[in-house]
């Protein structure tokens, strides 16, 4: 009966994990071009399908590093931990990794340059038990923070799949999740990086064990024609020119896909 029962157990657990995945040879030529180890995701919300490429490493949970500033984000503003994205959080004079985050500033300035010490200061404020709470709400990867509430989601123990990147993100992009809409909406206008006539690119990096060797990000979404397209592409970083392709690799990926 035992046997049975566990049997039942992995069956189920592989269904509620079971994709509709399709492999893109054409996504494979480009990782093999740029001479890197990782994978892309591209997640068609209307008909509940993925395209990408190798598929075991996207549904892999890796540290989420500096992409946990949209969930850091939205998390702070439901809570009431920060008033908006706009709100400023003061520069205390200490020496920051980039020349970039040595200025007062908020969300809306931090979320663009990657500012680490401000969203370490608004986990802080958030707390590591309404953090908790959060992260079970929405299901964010293995909803794990430790006992640290500035560092879990750069050294661990959170940990996120590019699959489930790519589910959370479809969530916030259609106002989906357990937050008020006006929450989700600031979101969506700080994560917006570029568009065109007919299209919106909305995106985050990250940079696990920056500036060494780690894994590097990039997730997001594409608005085309009032469709949803969320993304997450992630890779191993071995050097500094691999930390570049984040972001020129993954366009290159939406562009094959015929979203940008």
């Amino acid at each position: 009966m035992k046997r049975i029962l566990m049997g039942l157990a992995v069956l189920f657990s592989a269904h509620a994990y079971a994709i509709d995945w399709q492999d893109s040879d054409e996504l494979t030529k480009l990782f093999e071009q740029a001479g890197v180890t990782g994978t892309f995701v591209l997640y068609d919300v209307s008909s509940n399908t993925y395209r990408g490429h190798n598929r075991d490493r996207a549904e892999t949970r890796f540290t989420p590093a500096s992409t946990f500033k949209i969930p850091n984000s939205l998390i702070g503003l439901a809570v009431g931990a920060v008033k908006s994205v706009d709100e400023i959080f003061p520069y205390d004079d200490s020496p920051r990794f980039l020349p970039a985050w040595e200025k007062d500033m908020g969300l809306r300035e931090a979320i663009a340059v990657s500012n680490v010490p401000v969203y370490q200061e608004l986990a802080r404020r958030i707390g590591l038990q309404r953090m908790q709470q959060n992260l079970a709400r929405i299901g964010y990867g293995n909803q794990q923070t430790g006992a640290s509430v500035d560092t879990f989601w750069l050294t661990g123990p959170l940990k996120i799949s590019a699959v489930e990147q790519t589910k959370f993100l479809a969530k916030l992009a259609r106002v989906e999740l357990p937050f008020p809409a006006s929450v989700q909406h600031s979101v969506q206008e700080i994560t917006l990086i570029d568009q065109g006539k007919d299209w919106q690119l909305h995106a985050k990096t990250g940079w696990q064990n920056a500036p060494g060797k780690g894994v590097g990000w990039w997730v997001g979404w594409v608005e085309k024609d009032r469709q949803v397209f969320a993304f997450a592409l992630n890779l191993d970083i071995h050097k500094t020119t691999d930390a570049d392709l984040r972001i020129s690799l993954g366009r290159s990926c939406l562009k094959a896909l015929g979203l940008l």
